[in-house]
């Protein structure tokens, strides 16, 4: 989409950036709002303007030039994982002027895009705002994993969830969602409201390849642990529903089996909830001593060495919306492992190689095959050369162009 042929003025919401200015490392969700902002700053800028959420819970309006100096700061943060924090020290002056700029009457047609789950569970902020604006809603929803298993979710969650759907359902004249699975349970949801609004599949984007030309050596700690040693590595919050109880189950066995041969797995993620067992088995289980590596704050760089030198990724997960990690191993010619479950089948295509989330023996006896020092990686590649998805600007556009 060139600025010229852009229809509707669009008011970006980037209240989810200003929120993890403070992050060395930025989430799935993060990643979304900040590819809309890249694009619309880039592509439709003149048509684009951004506003926000202050903390005390009002709206507010944010100058282009700011927001763009926040982006280019919050990139470069998130690049170098955290280098000086430039996207924080500039978050601190964009909410006091919200406070002050408040919203006002938007041009004829503005599309005021949220795509981040953001304050949607203050409904009477949303409306409010819409009334001041006289703003067409476009809503992103990412999943609706709380609301269908709640067993995955922090206590407080799905009742959350619950509200911010019903926000949605009360404002939202189109909905954006990252894969047709989310769409199926979108509208198996809408039709239980008795609501009919349009929903629109798109699926994420990633950098393409030959985009990923800067690159960071793995830091002498990591190098020291790996010891060139073959190695896994398993993308996400550790949380029950990404299932590393599995793996880890998976990676004792393959040390009993082969103490002296037994691959590394490396699991980036932070630590996150309900899941006690995952914990007791990092922090005390012996046999996992040098085999298991936790790396919780990596920048994009140094992860995407990190997998062009690994075996493959691992992504066991029982549910998702979509799957990120999985879509950017592929992009990087990684081989992947995953959970046969039909949005991962949408999203890595033939690809992949698809595996029941539970069925531990099976997962042991491909790892190992990955792992083995005589395994020919070819075919491999080969597979995953088959992989082809949209750029995160092809995404963005797509998007754009469905809710005009």
């Amino acid at each position: 989409m060139k600025e010229s042929q852009a229809t509707s003025p669009f008011l970006l919401d980037i209240s989810r950036l200003l929120s993890r200015s403070g992050a060395s490392v930025p989430t799935g969700i993060d990643r979304v709002e900040l590819a809309y902002a890249r694009y619309l700053l880039a592509h439709v800028s003149e048509q684009t303007r951004f506003c926000a959420m202050h903390p005390i819970g009002v709206m507010g309006m944010i100058d282009q030039a700011t927001a763009r100096r926040f982006i280019q700061a919050l990139e470069l943060q998130w690049g170098q994982s955290g280098s000086g924090r430039p996207a924080a020290r500039l978050c601190g002056a964009i909410n006091r002027g919200l406070f002050w700029h408040r919203p006002a009457a938007m041009a004829p047609g503005t599309i005021y895009l949220n795509v981040s789950h953001h304050h949607l569970t203050r409904p009477k902020v949303v409306g409010a705002f819409l009334r001041q604006t006289g703003a067409r809603f476009v809503v992103m929803i990412h999943d609706l994993i709380p609301i269908d298993y709640p067993e995955y979710s922090r206590p407080r969650e799905p009742a959350r969830h619950e509200i911010r759907l019903k926000t949605v359902a009360r404002y939202a004249d189109s909905i954006i969602v990252p894969s047709h699975y989310v769409k199926e349970t979108v509208c198996r949801h809408l039709t239980e409201l008795s609501v009919d609004i349009p929903v629109h599949a798109v699926l994420h984007g990633v950098d393409a390849p030959h985009l990923h030309t800067r690159t960071m050596e793995l830091d002498a700690s990591l190098r020291d642990q790996l010891k060139g040693r073959p190695y896994f590595v398993c993308l996400g919050t550790i949380e029950p529903r990404k299932n590393h109880l599995l793996l880890l189950n998976v990676w004792r066995r393959l040390v009993e089996q082969a103490p002296s041969s037994a691959p590394v797995l490396v699991i980036v993620g932070k630590r996150g909830w309900e899941n006690e067992n995952i914990l007791d088995l990092l922090d005390r289980a012996p046999a996992l001593k040098g085999h298991v590596i936790e790396c919780q704050s990596l920048p994009d760089t140094m992860v995407q060495t990190l997998l062009k030198g690994s075996s493959g990724l691992l992504f066991p997960s029982f549910v998702e919306g979509f799957g990120l990690p999985l879509a950017e191993a592929l992009s990087l010619g990684v081989p992947a492992l995953c959970s046969d479950i039909p949005v991962l089948r949408e999203v890595g295509g033939y690809a992949a190689s698809y595996l029941d989330p539970l069925d531990g023996p099976a997962w042991l006896d491909a790892i190992m095959h990955y792992a083995a020092s005589g395994c020919d990686r070819t075919d491999h590649t080969l597979q995953t050369e088959s992989f082809c998805t949209l750029s995160w600007e092809e995404s963005v556009a797509q998007a754009l162009s469905l809710i005009q």
